[in-house]
Protein backbone atom coordinates (compact mmCIF):
# COMPACT_ATOMS: atom_id res chain seq x y z
CA UNK A 1 0.00 0.00 0.00
CA UNK A 2 2.92 2.29 0.45
CA UNK A 3 4.40 1.92 -2.21
CA UNK A 4 1.65 2.43 -4.17
CA UNK A 5 0.77 5.58 -2.18
CA UNK A 6 4.06 7.04 -3.34
CA UNK A 7 3.74 6.25 -7.19
CA UNK A 8 0.11 8.09 -7.29
CA UNK A 9 1.50 10.97 -4.61
CA UNK A 10 3.05 13.06 -7.71
CA UNK A 11 -0.55 13.60 -8.90
CA UNK A 12 -2.50 14.17 -5.70
CA UNK A 13 -4.87 16.77 -5.35
CA UNK A 14 -5.08 15.66 -1.50
CA UNK A 15 -1.85 14.22 0.36
CA UNK A 16 -2.01 13.07 3.37
CA UNK A 17 1.60 11.85 5.23
CA UNK A 18 2.20 10.04 8.34
CA UNK A 19 -0.23 12.24 10.44
CA UNK A 20 -0.94 11.89 13.93
CA UNK A 21 -4.30 13.31 15.93
CA UNK A 22 -5.48 14.51 19.23
CA UNK A 23 -8.17 15.24 21.24
CA UNK A 24 -6.29 16.25 24.40
CA UNK A 25 -4.38 13.49 25.49
CA UNK A 26 -6.46 11.22 23.20
CA UNK A 27 -4.37 10.18 20.31
CA UNK A 28 -7.44 9.36 17.59
CA UNK A 29 -4.91 9.39 14.57
CA UNK A 30 -1.87 7.51 14.11
CA UNK A 31 0.42 7.59 11.19
CA UNK A 32 -2.15 8.06 8.65
CA UNK A 33 -1.31 8.53 5.09
CA UNK A 34 -3.44 8.61 2.23
CA UNK A 35 -3.90 9.90 -1.82
CA UNK A 36 -6.43 11.45 -3.45
CA UNK A 37 -6.46 12.09 -7.20
CA UNK A 38 -8.34 14.98 -9.16
CA UNK A 39 -11.47 13.56 -10.17
CA UNK A 40 -11.63 10.46 -8.43
CA UNK A 41 -14.33 9.04 -5.52
CA UNK A 42 -12.47 8.15 -2.67
CA UNK A 43 -13.91 6.06 -0.05
CA UNK A 44 -12.72 5.75 3.89
CA UNK A 45 -14.47 2.93 5.52
CA UNK A 46 -14.53 2.46 9.27
CA UNK A 47 -16.79 1.52 11.98
CA UNK A 48 -17.61 4.04 14.74
CA UNK A 49 -14.67 5.58 16.99
CA UNK A 50 -12.27 4.10 13.60
CA UNK A 51 -11.19 7.64 13.04
CA UNK A 52 -13.23 8.67 9.66
CA UNK A 53 -14.46 11.68 11.34
CA UNK A 54 -11.14 13.12 13.17
CA UNK A 55 -9.87 12.48 9.95
CA UNK A 56 -12.14 14.61 8.09
CA UNK A 57 -11.60 17.08 10.73
CA UNK A 58 -8.04 17.27 10.36
CA UNK A 59 -8.27 18.02 6.37
CA UNK A 60 -10.64 20.92 7.44
CA UNK A 61 -8.32 22.34 10.08
CA UNK A 62 -11.13 21.87 12.96
CA UNK A 63 -7.86 19.85 14.17
CA UNK A 64 -4.33 20.25 13.62
CA UNK A 65 -1.92 17.07 13.27
CA UNK A 66 0.41 16.88 15.89
CA UNK A 67 3.04 15.78 13.48
CA UNK A 68 2.97 14.85 9.39
CA UNK A 69 1.67 16.99 6.87
CA UNK A 70 -1.85 17.75 5.04
CA UNK A 71 -1.55 19.32 1.28
CA UNK A 72 -3.67 19.99 -0.92
CA UNK A 73 -2.70 21.05 -4.53
CA UNK A 74 0.78 20.83 -3.52
CA UNK A 75 0.63 23.42 -0.27
CA UNK A 76 0.84 22.59 2.89
CA UNK A 77 -2.03 23.16 4.51
CA UNK A 78 -1.41 21.46 8.14
CA UNK A 79 -1.30 24.34 10.14
CA UNK A 80 -4.44 26.85 8.40
CA UNK A 81 -7.69 27.50 10.05
CA UNK A 82 -11.00 25.83 8.71
CA UNK A 83 -11.97 29.28 6.65
CA UNK A 84 -8.71 29.61 5.06
CA UNK A 85 -9.11 26.06 3.96
CA UNK A 86 -12.68 26.28 2.78
CA UNK A 87 -11.26 29.24 0.83
CA UNK A 88 -8.82 27.27 -0.80
CA UNK A 89 -11.27 25.07 -2.18
CA UNK A 90 -12.65 22.08 0.65
CA UNK A 91 -16.05 21.76 1.67
CA UNK A 92 -16.71 19.54 4.49
CA UNK A 93 -20.34 18.00 4.34
CA UNK A 94 -20.80 17.22 8.16
CA UNK A 95 -22.66 14.47 9.30
CA UNK A 96 -25.66 14.71 11.27
CA UNK A 97 -27.54 17.31 8.62
CA UNK A 98 -26.02 20.17 10.89
CA UNK A 99 -28.53 22.95 9.13
CA UNK A 100 -29.56 26.29 10.45
CA UNK A 101 -33.27 25.11 10.97
CA UNK A 102 -35.16 28.68 11.87
CA UNK A 103 -33.83 30.33 8.40
CA UNK A 104 -34.74 29.18 4.79
CA UNK A 105 -33.09 27.39 2.64
CA UNK A 106 -32.21 30.14 0.65
CA UNK A 107 -30.51 31.52 3.55
CA UNK A 108 -28.72 28.16 4.59
CA UNK A 109 -27.37 28.06 0.71
CA UNK A 110 -26.27 31.29 0.93
CA UNK A 111 -23.78 30.54 4.10
CA UNK A 112 -22.16 28.30 2.24
CA UNK A 113 -20.98 31.32 0.06
CA UNK A 114 -18.75 33.72 2.25
CA UNK A 115 -15.51 33.38 1.26
CA UNK A 116 -14.87 36.01 -1.30
CA UNK A 117 -14.53 33.23 -4.72
CA UNK A 118 -17.80 31.81 -3.72
CA UNK A 119 -19.10 35.44 -3.30
CA UNK A 120 -18.06 35.99 -6.93
CA UNK A 121 -19.62 32.68 -8.42
CA UNK A 122 -22.64 33.28 -6.20
CA UNK A 123 -25.33 32.77 -8.86
CA UNK A 124 -23.62 30.35 -11.01
CA UNK A 125 -23.07 27.92 -8.16
CA UNK A 126 -27.26 27.74 -6.88
CA UNK A 127 -27.74 27.23 -10.15
CA UNK A 128 -25.93 24.33 -10.37
CA UNK A 129 -27.31 23.47 -6.75
CA UNK A 130 -30.55 23.79 -8.40
CA UNK A 131 -29.83 21.30 -10.99
CA UNK A 132 -29.08 18.70 -8.85
CA UNK A 133 -31.37 19.10 -6.22
CA UNK A 134 -34.79 21.18 -8.15
CA UNK A 135 -36.35 20.41 -4.66
CA UNK A 136 -34.54 23.15 -3.24
CA UNK A 137 -35.54 25.80 -5.58
CA UNK A 138 -39.37 24.72 -5.51
CA UNK A 139 -38.62 25.75 -1.55
CA UNK A 140 -36.52 28.02 -1.24
CA UNK A 141 -38.83 30.36 1.17
CA UNK A 142 -39.28 27.02 3.45
CA UNK A 143 -37.57 26.86 6.90
CA UNK A 144 -35.04 24.28 6.74
CA UNK A 145 -36.76 22.23 9.82
CA UNK A 146 -39.90 21.62 7.73
CA UNK A 147 -37.62 19.30 5.35
CA UNK A 148 -37.64 15.15 5.97
CA UNK A 149 -33.93 13.98 6.67
CA UNK A 150 -33.31 13.39 3.30
CA UNK A 151 -34.05 16.89 2.07
CA UNK A 152 -32.19 18.08 4.90
CA UNK A 153 -29.58 16.16 3.79
CA UNK A 154 -29.81 17.55 0.33
CA UNK A 155 -29.68 21.01 2.08
CA UNK A 156 -25.94 20.53 3.46
CA UNK A 157 -24.79 19.11 0.14
CA UNK A 158 -26.19 22.02 -1.39
CA UNK A 159 -24.50 24.20 0.90
CA UNK A 160 -21.12 22.75 0.56
CA UNK A 161 -21.63 23.31 -3.63
CA UNK A 162 -22.09 27.05 -2.74
CA UNK A 163 -18.60 27.23 -1.40
CA UNK A 164 -17.05 26.73 -5.14
CA UNK A 165 -15.05 23.38 -4.11
CA UNK A 166 -12.48 21.73 -5.89
CA UNK A 167 -12.65 18.99 -3.05
CA UNK A 168 -15.80 17.70 -0.99
CA UNK A 169 -15.20 15.76 1.97
CA UNK A 170 -18.48 13.84 2.78
CA UNK A 171 -19.34 12.28 6.07
CA UNK A 172 -21.69 9.75 6.51
CA UNK A 173 -24.25 11.38 4.01
CA UNK A 174 -26.88 8.25 4.51
CA UNK A 175 -26.37 7.99 7.71
CA UNK A 176 -30.23 6.99 9.35
CA UNK A 177 -31.97 7.49 5.39
CA UNK A 178 -34.11 4.90 3.46
CA UNK A 179 -32.44 2.88 1.03
CA UNK A 180 -34.21 5.39 -1.92
CA UNK A 181 -33.46 8.54 -0.40
CA UNK A 182 -29.79 6.83 -0.18
CA UNK A 183 -29.51 6.36 -3.63
CA UNK A 184 -30.72 9.46 -4.62
CA UNK A 185 -28.11 10.93 -2.77
CA UNK A 186 -25.84 9.42 -4.18
CA UNK A 187 -26.73 9.99 -7.93
CA UNK A 188 -25.84 13.36 -6.88
CA UNK A 189 -22.81 12.72 -5.62
CA UNK A 190 -22.00 10.92 -8.99
CA UNK A 191 -22.92 13.83 -10.76
CA UNK A 192 -20.98 16.03 -8.78
CA UNK A 193 -18.13 14.17 -9.88
CA UNK A 194 -18.71 14.52 -13.49
CA UNK A 195 -18.72 18.09 -13.01
CA UNK A 196 -15.09 17.73 -12.35
CA UNK A 197 -15.61 17.96 -8.04
CA UNK A 198 -12.69 15.64 -6.23
CA UNK A 199 -14.45 13.46 -3.62
CA UNK A 200 -13.38 11.95 -0.50
CA UNK A 201 -16.21 9.81 0.94
CA UNK A 202 -16.60 8.71 4.23
CA UNK A 203 -19.17 5.64 5.23
CA UNK A 204 -19.77 3.15 7.53
CA UNK A 205 -21.52 1.21 4.87
CA UNK A 206 -18.53 -0.76 3.06
CA UNK A 207 -20.65 -2.22 -0.03
CA UNK A 208 -22.10 1.17 -0.72
CA UNK A 209 -18.79 2.58 -0.39
CA UNK A 210 -17.54 0.17 -2.88
CA UNK A 211 -19.75 0.34 -5.63
CA UNK A 212 -19.59 4.05 -5.27
CA UNK A 213 -15.70 4.79 -5.26
CA UNK A 214 -12.50 4.03 -7.63
CA UNK A 215 -10.56 3.63 -4.30
CA UNK A 216 -11.03 3.11 -0.93
CA UNK A 217 -8.84 3.05 2.07
CA UNK A 218 -10.08 1.38 5.54
CA UNK A 219 -9.36 2.57 8.91
CA UNK A 220 -9.29 1.02 12.11
CA UNK A 221 -8.81 1.96 15.72
CA UNK A 222 -7.45 5.22 14.16
CA UNK A 223 -4.71 3.72 11.54
CA UNK A 224 -5.16 3.03 7.79
CA UNK A 225 -4.87 -0.71 7.54
CA UNK A 226 -5.56 -1.16 3.91
CA UNK A 227 -5.80 0.65 0.84
CA UNK A 228 -6.44 -0.04 -2.69
CA UNK A 229 -8.71 0.17 -6.21
CA UNK A 230 -11.95 -1.43 -5.46
CA UNK A 231 -11.57 -3.57 -8.42
CA UNK A 232 -9.07 -5.17 -6.58
CA UNK A 233 -10.44 -5.21 -3.38
CA UNK A 234 -11.53 -9.06 -2.51
CA UNK A 235 -14.11 -9.56 0.20
CA UNK A 236 -11.89 -11.80 2.65
CA UNK A 237 -9.27 -9.15 2.51
CA UNK A 238 -11.94 -6.81 3.82
CA UNK A 239 -13.36 -8.40 6.71
CA UNK A 240 -9.94 -9.21 8.01
CA UNK A 241 -9.11 -5.35 7.77
CA UNK A 242 -12.65 -4.21 8.63
CA UNK A 243 -13.41 -7.31 11.35
CA UNK A 244 -9.97 -8.30 11.45
CA UNK A 245 -11.56 -12.07 11.20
Amino acid sequence: MERHSQEMSQDALLKISNIDAFYGTFQALWDVSLVVKPGEIVALIGSNASGKSTLINTISGVIHPAQGTIEFGGRDISALDPFQIVTLGISQVPEGRRIFPEMTILDNLMLGSYNRQARANREQNLKKVYEHFPLLEERTKQLAKTLSGGEQQMLVIGRGLMSDPKLMLFDEISLGLAPKVTDELYKAVREIRAKGITILLVEQNVRRSIKEADRAYIIKAGRIVLGKNVAELQEEEIKQAYFGV
